[in-house]
């Protein structure tokens, strides 16, 4: 099991190997399953966040109230300030985390808070650019590579590393992604998932009442939009000064020095605010 992205991309080197085949065969070493069984796996992954999308009901509502129908409403919205495909991303986002705070079935990429990210970088992709299965399937390896490794030596945890564990890591993970999908090299990947980390480094985990849905579904979006633009960066030829693995360690011990109620509590932050305190309270009544 990798623990280091320059292990990761030093592997791909010497084996003179796509990225995503390197992190395929260690997904095979690691659960001692078969190339087919691997493959098989992520596919049925990448089939289940289109399958999640084609669920979507705008007419569904979270357990609070709060949460429900803002896809539908972006997606209907024609003044399209930041663009169709942006527009689409952003769009995505709201509906997959929608569908989380529906109780409905997604995939957790890397958790249930933070579905809403790679599906939102990665559903638009496709539409617009017609990537074959196949091709959305190696992405999602190379998300679950930059994944395993902040798991590893960071967290993907909003009870132990705050909102940046979560959606920070959904980022760098799609960020990194993409820049597969656009025929990047791993070290722009690297860079790109390095990027999106520092950007959102420090974000603090307060759901209101306790739930996944405010601000956890409108953090989706952000971390997407995130995502979009450094691997924009990366493909253009800028780098991250400090390396990823180094972004990940500093992730790790900024997550594991926030307050507890910082950490998916409900206790702090906007969970806190006299508006939230109020949701908790109807809550608890409920």
């Amino acid at each position: 099991m990798f623990t280091s992205v320059e292990s990761m991309l030093r592997s791909a080197q010497t084996g003179d190997k796509p990225l995503w085949e390197v992190i395929l065969e260690d997904d095979m070493a690691d659960r001692s399953v078969e190339r087919e069984s691997s493959w098989k796996k992520m596919t049925h992954l990448w089939q289940a966040m289109q399958a999640a999308e084609a669920d979507y009901d705008p007419a569904r509502r979270s357990a609070s109230g709060l949460v429900g129908g803002e896809g539908g409403a972006m997606a209907a919205d024609a003044a399209q300030l930041c663009g169709p495909f942006l527009q689409d991303i952003i769009t995505t986002a709201l509906k997959m985390g929608e569908c989380n705070a529906c109780m409905r079935r997604i995939v957790a990429a890397p958790t249930a808070g933070a579905c809403g990210v790679l599906p939102a970088v990665l559903l638009p992709m496709m539409r617009r650019y017609s990537f074959s299965e196949d091709k959305m399937v190696e992405a999602l390896y190379i998300s679950a590579g930059f994944g395993q490794v902040i798991a590893a030596r960071a967290s993907i945890s909003g009870a132990e590393g705050g909102c940046q564990a979560e959606v920070g890591s959904a980022s760098g993970m799609a960020a990194a992604a993409l820049v597969h999908l656009m025929g990047g090299t791993p070290e722009q990947m690297a860079h790109a998932c390095a990027m999106a980390l520092s950007n959102i480094l420090g974000l603090v985990c307060d759901p209101v009442a306790g739930l996944v849905e405010v601000p956890c579904v409108k953090r989706n979006v952000m971390g997407a939009s995130n995502a979009l633009v450094c691997a924009q960066m990366a493909l253009s030829g800028l780098i991250n000064q400090i390396p990823c693995d180094e972004v990940i360690d500093a992730m790790g011990a900024v997550g594991a020095s926030l307050p507890s109620a910082l950490r998916e509590t409900g206790e702090g932050g906007l969970a806190a605010t006299p508006f939230g305190r109020k949701v908790s309270e109807q809550m608890r009544g409920q």
